[in-house]
């Protein structure tokens, strides 16, 4: 069937290279620690939730910015060879990537970033292909680069397009961009920053009340609670013995937003993402343990 549909997702946001290493336990200061199994490979939110949705058999193109050093040229190959479309990653010109040295301690499911952020300047709302914005079946993204992504998932709307949204630091704009999604999703520190000390189930009715459709806040190893309308959906991680949670929360959202443009309802989606992100945990690394779809439980 033909169709004029740009993408199955864009998505907007970061994208950096990790360096990750096991250790038994993280070092006193002053003290050395050997690490083993070193890996190398891509990371951030939105680039690694492409990866899982492109493994999943969605079309993806990522936009967001690169340096043009070494590790920039790694970020995108990492994505090409994922079949991620990269002709919206802008290279900026004498600008240094993003770039992480992750330590975890399996079974303690800890783990400790080192990270640069990149130098050159944030994706600018004119630098977006909003055309293929609007043509997307889906609109992803963790808000990083603010005032594009706010570009972007207002055109988004306008095209009836689903906005999904990564949340994981209340910044300047977010809020807007609530207002602005069909799905947000924080994590727990945005929902401490935006609730205090009130339960988790709070930060999703604060969320709701912007107009999301969907709103949910990730608790890590006990699980999650979300807002389908006026339905509170509340559940416990799948189990795994973890060994890294790098990219977990990437893939659960990765997991919902599948769900979206599958049609599914937002319980499955939900759990879908959480089981993902629970096999990813079970290796080094945010991509190395994405799972196929197939072996999903529910599917």
């Amino acid at each position: 069937m033909m169709t004029d549909r740009s993408v199955d997702v864009f998505g907007l946001g970061q994208c950096c290279i990790d360096y990750l290493t096991t250790v038994d336990r993280f070092p006193a200061p002053d003290s050395k620690c050997e690490f083993s199994n070193l890996s190398i490979e891509g990371g951030g939110p939105v680039a690694t939730a492409m990866v899982a949705l492109s493994r999943w058999g969605l079309s993806c193109a990522v936009a967001g910015v690169v340096g043009d050093d070494g590790f920039g040229s790694m970020i995108t190959r990492s994505l090409i060879d994922e079949r991620v479309d990269t002709h919206n990653l802008l290279v900026r010109k004498g600008g240094c990537s993003q770039f992480a040295f992750i330590t975890a301690e399996p079974g303690t499911g800890r783990r400790t970033v080192f990270w640069r952020r990149p130098t050159g300047d944030a994706l600018r709302p004119d630098e977006v292909d909003l055309a293929a914005v609007r043509r997307a079946g889906l609109f992803y993204t963790d808000g990083l680069m603010t005032n594009a992504s706010l570009a972007a998932a207002r055109e988004a709307r306008k095209a009836g397009v689903p906005v999904v949204v990564d949340a994981g630091t209340l910044r300047d704009g977010m809020i807007d961009l609530a207002r602005t999604s069909d799905v947000f999703l924080a994590s727990e520190t945005f929902a401490r920053q935006l609730a205090g000390d009130d339960p988790p189930v709070a930060a999703c009715r604060q969320i709701a009340s912007l107009g999301p459709r969907v709103s949910g806040v990730t608790l890590g190893h006990r699980g999650y609670v979300a807002m389908d309308g006026d339905t509170v959906i509340e559940r416990p991680a799948h189990k795994a013995d973890t060994v890294d949670t790098t990219g977990c929360g990437d893939v659960f959202h990765a997991g919902v937003a599948y769900g979206v443009v599958a049609g599914w309802d937002v319980a499955k989606s939900l759990d879908f993402g959480a089981w993902a992100a629970a096999m990813v945990s079970k290796k080094l690394g945010g991509r190395r343990g994405i799972p196929k779809k197939e072996n999903y439980p529910n599917w």
